[in-house]
């Protein structure tokens, strides 16, 4: 079966995500250790998370590129995880509400798009159901 177009573009946007986070992650990591030498670690932390999700945006592209039977699941866990870092970094960091909805609104879309019959089908997916929880 041919990739979708819409999993071509899944898979770019995660890649280029991907590596901004990357980037972001080792720039605070740098930040958050010399900060720490003076009493502050909180940089360093954000920068172990944003790593972290960037790691998993670049896997998720690649999953998504070669479709992985994984990449379905891992889609939906991304957008939920990055739904729950908006709002982390609305209440500690001071992000904006409106980086917050539009967050929701596309993980809303994308969590639509995988789950379309045909993209479950391409993915392997069950025919029903969400990630960890199986089909009903």
């Amino acid at each position: 079966m041919q990739r979708p177009t819409g999993v071509t573009v899944l898979a770019v946007l995660a890649a280029l995500g991907g590596i901004a986070s990357v980037l972001g992650g080792l720039s605070l990591l740098g930040i958050g250790a010399i900060f720490s030498v003076v009493g502050g670690g909180f940089a360093f932390i954000v920068g172990l998370v944003l790593l972290a999700l960037g790691i998993a945006d670049l896997a998720l592209a690649y999953g998504f590129w070669t479709a992985m039977p994984w990449a379905w699941t891992w889609g939906i866990a991304v957008q939920a995880i990055g739904v729950v870092w908006s709002l982390v970094e609305l209440v500690l960091v001071g992000g904006t509400i409106s980086s917050l909805i539009i967050q929701v609104v596309i993980a809303a879309i994308i969590i639509y798009y995988l789950n379309m019959p045909a993209i479950r089908k391409y993915f392997g997916a069950p025919a029903t159901g969400w990630p960890f929880m199986g089909s009903r």
